[in-house]
């Protein structure tokens, strides 16, 4: 359905009609593209590329493109073109999988009305004072769209249905998973998930089809930035922004929720964009809608940020990085940081806790352009933002990721934080030496991809991506337009015309890639792969989890992994058994953070790369004058319980970042590095150039 014409209106490039703008912008806003002078900030401080061909496990590494014979620097996976840009907040959330009907019997999500959905086959449970209904493998799904599927979990799994206590946690994803009301056991109960990447951030070779419709407008569409004005600027049927909430209806359903859980997986991690709170002034995506669908698989989140973490098209916007980067760096970050806390505040509420049990604090920063100095700083100030929100021993674990720099530099950081994860993403399709048979590929992800020595070194350490890519085919892989550095992707492009040598081959590096990181566990990238409309079919199968389960390459059972690397005579480096201290996971001495951890931390905001050397303190920066954009939730009828403010923390009353009133700023998303100078009023004030910032 083509979306009212003022919604799908605007100009061509970055000449923008901008949405409704927030209340914080009421009146003529200041432009997002100039500078202002911070005097000071309100609050307190809270403070090589994969190479699977080598024999050097040392040299494996993450989403970096080849350093196969010859060390070179580490860049962003699409390294076709440059350094990347964006100004995106995307926040994962992983969640223990069930199917709880949480939606059903007369929903309303966010202003969005869902008729809900009930089961056949099923019964009531005995146990339930409200009458709850439960449903197993067979039983029959009625879904809010009218539309009815078999519930298929060979594994133990059931679904729940309670109209009077939508957050009834009983439901259970498989016998050997623990629902909701029972505790999560870091290194006894292990994580077998999957990302449900392209559906509320799009990405080309995730949704090719929606790309596709606009390889020949002008600008074409290569990011969900420029994809939102080529949509906005389609008058024709089945044109404008609109086609972007089709697709949140249509990508990820219930249906896909119930078949993970029978695929023997227990956590989803979820991209959400921060265009799913606000947008600002000049920024094209469709705004406020990504979040009612996020309530619908709310769990683990992780953010993408303003001026962009890492510069890929998954954060929105490609270009040169402005998180904690360049003049704007310190702007975007706090931005950012107030997406973290509104979400935060939401996820930590007592209806949501049991669901969301980690939160990522940043997806995949490009620390050789952003510094490890300031990658720290932030770290360390979102993670006492959040624990002055939820407490120690509450709310969701910390995830952050590995910067690219691998698990060995994180040793030690930070010790005695209250539950803080790492987070690595090891793929080999990013790097060189492709060309292998696909009998080398399994002994080198047995090698490459064990987690046990971080898991002793920093604490709890996941995989939250990994694939089942052997080389770099898979049209858009790279970016819309760049060609696989593999010499002849037409067999590997096309499903179909697999033999059962390269299923069983690709199988194989699977099962040992799941068993190297089986220790606290992994997350696959991605669950599902959208069709060509060129094609008709999946065109990067090997990222696809469901299908490759359709077809063979993907264990149907998970757990059938282990022991994977033994019967290739590959050792792990070290045993873990399971066990981390105490206050690595909420227990005794959590939150207490040892002097040595933080002493050599750089004090926030830190000095940024590319920004002149400019004293951090001085660049430019918004003031915290707004009200909070607080989420709404679900509204149940029928319910006899809360759904939640979408506030957790009473005394966390600080305003929400705005732009200084009469000052104008640099681009946020690509400010030259000498635009440290600021205008507000009738002054031009310049950041004062300084090694160490007071």
């Amino acid at each position: 359905m083509a979306a009212p014409a003022d919604e799908r209106s605007l100009a061509t490039g970055d000449e923008l009609l901008v949405p409704p703008t927030p209340a914080r912008f009421d009146g003529p806003a200041s432009s997002l593209a100039d500078s202002s002078k911070h005097t000071s900030f309100v609050g307190s401080p809270l403070v090589e590329p994969m190479l699977l061909a080598t024999d050097d496990p040392a040299n494996y590494n993450e989403k970096i493109p080849d350093v196969h014979r010859q060390r070179r620097k580490r860049w962003s996976i699409f390294t076709l073109v440059g350094v990347v840009t964006a100004v995106v907040i995307a926040l994962a959330i992983a969640l223990p999988v069930t199917l709880a009907h949480h939606d059903g019997h007369g929903a309303l999500d966010s202003g969005s009305s869902s008729s809900g959905s009930s089961g056949s086959g099923s019964g009531p449970n005995s146990g339930s004072p409200t009458g709850a209904v439960t449903g197993g493998n067979g039983s029959q799904v009625f879904t809010e769209g009218g539309a009815t599927f078999t519930y298929v979990n060979n594994l133990g799994g059931f679904w729940v249905d309670d109209p009077k206590n939508p957050f009834n946690n009983s439901a259970r994803a498989q016998s050997y998973t623990p629902s909701l009301d029972e505790p999560w056991v870091w290194g006894q109960d292990l994580i077998r998930g999957v990302n449900l990447g392209g559906w509320l951030i799009t990405e080309p070779f995730i949704v090719p089809a929606l790309y596709e419709k606009y390889q020949n407008t002008t600008p074409q569409a290569v990011d969900e930035w420029t994809l939102s004005i080529a949509m906005r600027n389609d008058t024709s049927d089945g044109g404008g922004i609109g086609q972007l909430e089709d697709h949140y209806k249509t990508f990820i359903t219930e249906q896909d929720f119930a078949e993970i859980a029978g695929a023997g997986l227990n956590w989803v991690r979820l991209p959400v964009p921060y265009w799913a709170i606000e947008v600002w002034p000049g920024e094209p995506f469709l705004p406020n809608t990504a979040w009612k669908y996020a309530l619908r698989a709310l769990r683990w989140a992780r953010f993408a940020f303003p001026g962009s973490q890492n510069g890929l098209n998954h954060s929105g916007r490609l270009g040169t990085i402005n998180f904690l980067n360049g003049p704007m760096g310190v702007a975007n970050a706090q931005r950012a940081m107030e997406y973290i806390r509104v979400i935060t505040e939401f996820i930590s509420q007592p209806e949501y806790e049991p669901v969301v049990q980690a939160f990522g604090m940043i997806n995949e920063p490009l620390m050789g352009i952003i510094g490890r100095d300031a990658l720290n700083s932030f770290y360390l100030e979102v993670y006492n933002m959040i624990r002055n929100i939820t407490g120690v021993g509450k709310g969701p674990s910390l995830v952050m990721h590995d910067g690219f720099q691998g698990l060995g530099p994180w040793k030690g950081f930070m010790m005695g934080a209250d539950r803080l994860v790492l987070d690595t993403h090891p793929y080999i399709a990013f790097g060189g030496g492709l060309d292998q048979p696909l009998d080398h590929w399994p002994p080198a992800a047995c090698q490459a991809f064990q987690t046990n020595q971080s898991n002793i070194d920093f604490g709890p350490t996941i995989t939250g991506e990994f694939s089942a890519a052997v080389n770099d085919c898979g049209k858009w892989l790279k970016n819309v337009g760049a060609a696989a550095s593999f010499p002849d992707c037409t067999v590997w492009d096309d499903y179909r015309r697999w033999t059962q040598d390269m299923k069983d081959g690709v199988k194989e590096f699977v099962m040992a890639s799941m068993d190297a990181m089986h220790m606290p566990g992994y997350m696959f990238w991605t669950w599902k792969i959208g069709n060509s409309s060129i094609t008709g079919i999946p065109s990067a199968p090997m990222w696809s989890y469901q299908l490759g389960l359709e077809n063979g390459w993907m264990p149907i059972d998970p757990r059938d992994a282990e022991g994977t690397c033994i019967s290739l005579n590959i050792a792990f480096g070290v045993n873990f058994t399971g066990q981390f201290p105490a206050w690595q996971t909420g227990g005794a001495d959590a939150g207490v953070l040892q002097p040595s951890a933080t002493s050599t931390i750089e004090a926030y905001p830190p000095t940024l790369s590319n920004a002149m050397n400019a004293n951090p303190t001085l660049l430019p920066f918004y003031t915290d004058v707004s009200a909070n954009p607080t989420l709404p939730a679900t509204t149940f009828f029928g319910a006899t319980v809360s759904a939640g403010d979408g506030w957790a923390d009473p005394q966390d009353t600080l305003f929400a970042p705005a732009p200084v009133p009469g000052c104008i700023y640099p681009d946020a998303w690509n400010a030259p590095q000498e635009s440290t100078a600021f205008l507000c009023g009738a002054t031009t004030v310049a950041a004062t150039n300084t090694a160490s910032p007071p």
